[in-house]
């Protein structure tokens, strides 16, 4: 007997808080949907117990679940391709265990895929979040649409679930440095977007702090995208064009009105300019370097200590 499931990747980082009352609203769910739900918990390093209540937990409704500890913390991209690794349904997606995300998501875009969608990307709605972060949000997906991949939600994509043809080229075409759903998106399989409503924290606080937000938004750009080194072309150009106007503006001046003194801060103005733009050049440019020497060592991605299963899934099961 071949039942339908879908395999959901849960990384964790420090989430004995709220992730007991995640395995409870799971369990809930999965008794009252068609299909079967694999839990793939996957402990980005965590320093407190985690992986340890997940383990205690008894998973009745669950049709399967594992967890996958790390050596380290990796981030939550190299997380969740750490899961998809073991993901054992050919149906996958990730969501966060602070239940941000309804988990009604899963049956809408069970639906979808079963219509013939590869992919169905989750946009978020709406969410209770800071002013700050609204801004941050919105800027990034304005400039991910622009200059990066152009089907990306207006509102941002928190989640997608794809089936085994996008589940086998991500785990295929493991990349560093890089962000998964937009590796999804840019690769061109048929999908679909639909919105969800998503809402705060239930607990604890949130691991996405500012400095991984500086990081996903270079990463973004710097893996999907051509634009910031056109960029750096583009000033400098600027820069050229502007020093020729200023310098004809000088000589002019001078030829006019001798006795006009050599305008010192001028100077130091257009210096300090100059130099802030191509100190920010040479930035870009070894952000692009650094990436191509990390692909180079072929270092890997994530580094798994231990799996460990708490629930198994049958073999007449799996699909």
């Amino acid at each position: 007997m071949m039942c339908k499931g879908i395999s959901v990747v849960v990384p964790c980082l420090n989430e004995s808080e709220g992730i007991l009352l995640f395995c409870k609203e799971m369990e809930r769910y999965a008794a009252g949907v068609g299909f079967l739900i694999e839990l793939v918990f996957v402990d980005d390093g965590s320093s407190d117990n985690t992986a340890e209540l997940i383990g205690q937990f008894s998973f009745q409704n669950i049709a399967s679940a594992k967890i996958i500890r790390l050596s380290k913390n990796f981030g939550s991209h190299a997380a969740i391709r750490a899961g998809l690794q073991y993901a054992g349904y050919g149906i996958c997606t990730w969501m966060g265990s602070d239940l941000q995300e309804p988990v009604e998501f899963l049956e809408a875009s069970m639906e979808k895929i079963g219509l013939g969608y590869d992919a169905v990307y989750i946009e978020k709605e709406s969410i209770d979040i800071s002013i700050c972060s609204r801004i941050f949000s919105k800027m990034y997906s304005l400039l991910v649409r622009k200059y990066a991949v152009k089907n990306y939600g207006t509102g941002g994509i928190s989640n997608i679930v794809f089936n085994r043809k996008v589940k086998h080229m991500v785990n295929e075409n493991i990349e560093s440095n890089s962000a998964i759903h937009l590796q999804i998106m840019d690769a061109g399989f048929r999908g679909i977007t639909i919105p969800m409503r998503c809402s705060a924290r239930a607990v604890g606080s949130s691991k996405w702090t500012l400095a991984k937000k500086i990081k996903l938004f270079i990463d973004s750009f710097v893996s999907f995208s051509y634009t910031p080194l056109r960029l750096v072309s583009i000033v400098g150009i600027g820069m050229f064009f502007m020093g020729m106007i200023i310098g004809f503006q000088t000589f002019v001046n001078k030829i006019i009105n001798p006795v006009v003194p050599t305008g010192y801060s001028t100077i130091m103005c257009i210096l300090a300019l100059g130099f802030g733009i191509t100190n920010i050049a040479l930035g870009i440019i070894a952000e692009y370097l650094w990436r191509t020497y990390d692909a180079a060592r072929k270092r890997p991605v994530f580094i798994v200590s231990e799996i460990k299963e708490i629930k198994h899934m049958e073999s007449e099961y799996k699909l």
